[in-house]
């Protein structure tokens, strides 16, 4: 059976709680992992599913996002495969940026006419998961949805930060509510198997990913031209008008990055044994720009759970539960813990690096501490730093800095000066 289906990514909002990683990039372009970005998650979902056809609707910050995409996702002229970018632009039906996630697709639309498609799946570009869409679809096939909701179970504490679905034992859902107060949720619990149930597990929250057909999507929109928003909108109107909406309940890992703190906690959670995010599978490869560097270089360092990216040229002393990014140099007696360092964008020559005399080079300098810290591309850290995150340290920011959820984050290109001391001394 071949299913015809085109994907939307949504590139998000301005990125505020994202903040400072999103003030010079769009929040799909944010580095993870060392080496690659979060629109590479969905994307890589989507090529491991045989999906080739995809769209990435964006409007904030989107050069970098744009650059990456282009240096990263060729297909060859047989494979009519294709990873686009759709800004949001003026028309003469609108004039307007893209208002929320349903508003972004609907304004979308037009630049599909010329795809053949029966299904559109919606997905988000700042999540980190591993799916097989074409399980999702065949699903949606199965169930002769209208539309489907890929669903996570969620215990009571962690339920009213999300939508909640009302899911009946055949599978289809009656009901919906966003963000529901601890009082009522008694009154939303599913029919879960019983491993679940066991575990508490007895709420079904949506993910943000949907397939609907193309003609009842369309017809959606012309019902509700005025609805911005697919969780507050588009879905509760769907059901309360009697459409098909099925729940589709995945059961492997899924995060949301939608804050400092959940980026933070997901990229350290990769340096565990046996990461929740598998970056190690033959057959779900998590695809990015390739970019031809050298391997790294380590003297005398030493590592414990530590993600190392290529290029980098390491002399710390010690580093410990943290992400090395690519192109990263790191001083002599430096030591590291808890700590993503996303790297630099390229290498300074031995002449470069000469002729900065007494301004900071590249990268992290001799004798530094830095602990439960984010340091963005491009910092020049100098010697005898200190940067040491707390969550005893207020939400703060400065020039250079930002202080989020007790995590330090130095800004793109921030320079550091030697003997510096930032957070809890």
């Amino acid at each position: 059976m071949v299913i015809k289906m085109i994907a939307l990514i949504l590139g998000g909002g301005s990125g505020s709680r994202l903040y400072p990683l999103t003030e010079q990039r769009s929040k799909p372009a944010v580095p993870v992992g060392g080496k690659y970005r979060l629109i590479d998650i969905p994307i890589s979902n989507c090529l491991n599913s045989g999906l080739r056809r995809m769209f990435v609707l964006t409007q904030f910050n989107s050069a970098s996002l744009n650059q990456h995409i282009k240096n990263t996702y060729n297909f060859d002229i047989f494979s009519h495969g294709f990873v686009d970018i759709l800004a949001a632009e003026q028309t003469r039906k609108s004039d307007k940026w893209f208002q929320g996630t349903a508003d972004a697709v609907r304004q979308s639309m037009h630049h599909l006419r010329n795809h053949d498609f029966d299904y559109i799946l919606i997905l988000s570009g700042d999540q980190l998961y591993q799916m097989n869409f074409e399980v999702l679809a065949k699903y949606h096939i199965e169930k002769d949805a209208d539309l489907t909701i890929a669903t996570i179970p969620v215990v009571s504490r962690d339920a009213p930060g999300f939508g909640i679905m009302k899911v009946n034992e055949s599978g289809y859902i009656d009901r919906f509510i966003e963000k529901p107060q601890p009082d009522v949720l008694p009154d939303w619990e599913s029919a879960v198997p019983d491993n679940l149930r066991s575990e508490g597990k007895v709420y079904l929250a949506s993910m943000g990913i949907y397939i609907f057909r193309k003609d009842v999507l369309l017809r959606l929109f012309d019902e509700s031209p005025d609805a911005v928003d697919f969780g507050k909108e588009i879905i509760p109107q769907a059901i309360e008008n009697s459409f098909r909406v099925a729940s589709y309940s995945f059961g492997g890992y899924w995060t949301d990055i939608g804050t400092i703190r959940s980026f933070y906690e997901a990229n350290i959670e990769l340096t565990d044994n046996i990461p929740d995010f598998n970056l190690f599978d033959n057959n779900k490869v998590v695809y990015t720009r390739p970019r031809l560097l050298g391997p790294s270089k380590i003297f005398g360092t030493w590592f414990n759970q530590a993600v190392i990216a290529e290029g980098s040229i390491i002399h710390a002393k010690k580093i410990e539960r943290s992400i090395i990014g690519i192109r990263s140099r790191i001083g002599e007696n430096t030591e590291i813990s808890n700590s993503i360092i996303m790297g630099n964008d390229y290498f300074e020559t031995l002449e470069e690096i000469m002729a900065h005399g007494d301004q900071n080079s590249m990268g992290i300098g001799d004798n530094c501490f830095v602990e439960k810290a984010i340091i963005d591309k491009n910092c020049r850290i100098g010697n005898n730093v200190v940067i040491r995150g707390s969550v005893a340290l207020e939400n703060s920011e400065t020039d250079t800095y930002c202080i989020r959820d007790g995590i330090i984050v130095l800004k793109k290109g921030a320079v550091i000066p030697d003997g510096t001391k930032i957070g809890l001394i």
